[in-house]
């Protein structure tokens, strides 16, 4: 195989995530245009659908990256933590904090969120070496849990609101979707994709085959050689990274941070985001992100309370006969799919393609 048929393929397997890119960045113009209003309406972030919707996807941004993470610590790596969602909370948390209380700037809590996600990451892998599978799971989930009885308490809810939530945070001129929804669309949506990009070079380099490995047969890899310590330490450092910035995005554009991110109800969530889409598929964790998210809103539009009853009806649908998720079903059965189009295009034509191994012979 050339250089230049190399170049093709490697074009074609990545023009749906550019399709995608482009989509999603013409879409607020898109809508606007189909709403009727001109272009520097949406420009002068003026009230529209147009608009409505693009704080939507605001929302389904932040959560795909929060999913991502979590598909990076138990699809990628094996690690099943009911803790999660601390990450999330914590980093938005820290940053409704650092905005109200002590008026930090946007780039120093940028570096705080940052600091926090790591920092979260140590603590969970504090108890790494001692315990692993279920027993890793209750212990992250008494984690999480200490940190959600903290921001509930009387003592603390000067800072953190206690069971209201945090409320009256300032926004950066630069970055308040209020003002300037729009460029916090784009902000985010850049955000999203290289996170993405990001985590894709993460499971394709060496490291993250190792976390692979770990997931697939730990005592194998202690075996050859690997500390997997160290790699399941990485896979929670960066996602602990990512879904802190997740959560600072959270505080920037909604007007209150709700205690309840920092439940487990949001950790199960995060979950069935991953089985929508397909666990381990990273794209999928994201696409079961965007799906949970607009069904919630146009379910709970629709139907009102009965949304909840169609939408568990909807979860087992999909747990029964896409069971890998939908990219994670898709992948498995795709070659079967390309099989039975060659032969029907064969019913067709009247004749079969040729492999390329049937052309040697």
């Amino acid at each position: 195989m050339n250089a230049q048929t190399t170049g093709r393929f490697a074009w074609k397997s990545h023009i749906g995530f550019i399709v995608t890119v482009v989509g999603l960045a013409a879409l607020p113009f898109i809508m606007a245009v189909m709403e009727g209003l001109p272009v520097g309406s949406l420009l002068a972030n003026d009230s529209s659908t147009a608009k409505f919707l693009q704080g939507l996807l605001v929302e389904v941004f932040i959560l795909a990256v929060f999913a991502i993470s979590y598909d990076l610590v138990l699809g990628v790596t094996g690690l099943l933590s009911f803790g999660h969602g601390m990450f999330f909370a914590f980093g938005s948390y820290l940053t409704g904090v650092l905005l109200k209380t002590f008026g930090w700037p946007l780039w120093a809590v940028l570096v705080g969120a940052v600091v926090a996600g790591l920092f979260n990451a140590l603590l969970f892998a504090v108890v790494l070496p001692r315990v692993k599978g279920i027993t890793f799971a209750l212990v992250t989930l008494g984690i999480a849990s200490v940190f959600d009885i903290l921001i509930r308490t009387q003592e603390l809810n000067p800072y953190t609101g206690s069971d209201v939530g945090l409320q009256g945070i300032p926004r950066p001129d630069f970055l308040n979707p209020v003002d300037d929804r729009l460029r916090f669309y784009y902000v985010t949506l850049a955000f999203a994709i290289l996170v993405y990009l990001i985590y894709k070079r993460f499971v394709d380099s060496p490291t993250g085959r190792v976390c692979v490995a770990t997931r697939e047969n730990e005592n194998r890899a202690l075996t050859i050689g690997f500390n997997t310590f160290y790699f399941k330490l990485a896979a929670l450092m960066v996602a602990g990274i990512t879904a802190s910035l997740a959560g600072m995005f959270n505080t920037l554009y909604k007007p209150l941070v709700s205690p309840e991110i920092a439940g487990l109800g949001f950790t199960v969530e995060g979950l069935l985001m991953l089985l929508i889409g397909g666990i381990g598929t990273l794209s999928g964790a994201m696409i079961g992100a965007a799906i949970l998210r607009l069904m919630e809103y146009y379910l709970s539009r629709w139907f009102g309370e009965s949304s909840a009853f169609i939408l568990g009806a909807i979860y087992v649908l999909i747990v029964m006969f896409l069971p890998y998720g939908i990219v994670g079903t898709w992948r498995l059965r795709r070659l079967d799919i390309a099989a039975g189009r060659q032969r029907l295009l064969s019913m067709f034509t009247g004749r079969q393609r040729e492999t390329p191994d049937e052309g040697k012979l």
